[in-house]
């Protein structure tokens, strides 16, 4: 299977490791496109390393020639795993907001192919009215895996932490049996 994940900025971010390293030990073929922001939690060269592909962050950063990586990426995979998903990701998404090569991405991604978004976020966010109805919208066309309910980033406990990588790859590997 060939799998793209979509990395946000946010401290789940560490997280996407390991689901690339479940779907490679899987023997799948993975690509990683990372916000700016997920580039602050963890490094496109973590990614690369343990993708043994390239990381794509910048739109705009081939040299030499041009390529529509948004379209050539959703062309080659078959499915597109977001995790985590910020809830600034998770907006632009509902809104087709196409700022980023990974929201251009995810506005490019064909609806006949299984999209996966795996939320996390501080609790507060994740119950706000505005992250409800973008995850409704969302909801429409991918599968949502998650959040959790357990000890976030801040210390607190509640709702938005991001499912653990085996369940999220669990339900990705068992959509496509």
């Amino acid at each position: 299977m060939k799998v793209l994940i979509g990395v946000t900025g946010g401290i789940a971010a560490y997280k996407s490791a390991a689901l690339v390293r479940l779907f490679i030990k899987n023997g799948d073929s993975v690509r990683v496109v990372m916000t700016q922001n997920a580039c602050r939690f963890i490094t496109p060269l973590t990614m690369r390393a343990l993708s043994r592909n390239d990381v794509y962050v910048d739109m705009f950063a081939s040299e030499g020639h041009f390529e529509e990586d948004h379209i050539d990426l959703c062309a080659w995979a078959d499915v597109f795993v977001i995790a985590p998903a910020s809830a600034n990701t998770i907006a632009k998404a509902a809104l087709g907001i196409a700022d980023n090569l990974l929201t251009t991405a995810i506005l490019s991604y064909p609806r006949d192919k299984s999209l996966f978004i795996a939320p996390a976020m501080n609790t507060v966010m994740w119950e706000n009215e505005a992250t409800k109805r973008n995850m409704s919208v969302l909801g429409t066309y991918a599968i949502i895996i998650g959040p959790e309910t357990g000890s976030l980033a801040c210390g607190s406990e509640g709702i938005g932490v991001m499912s653990d990588p085996e369940k999220i790859f669990s339900r990705v590997v068992g959509s496509e049996e």
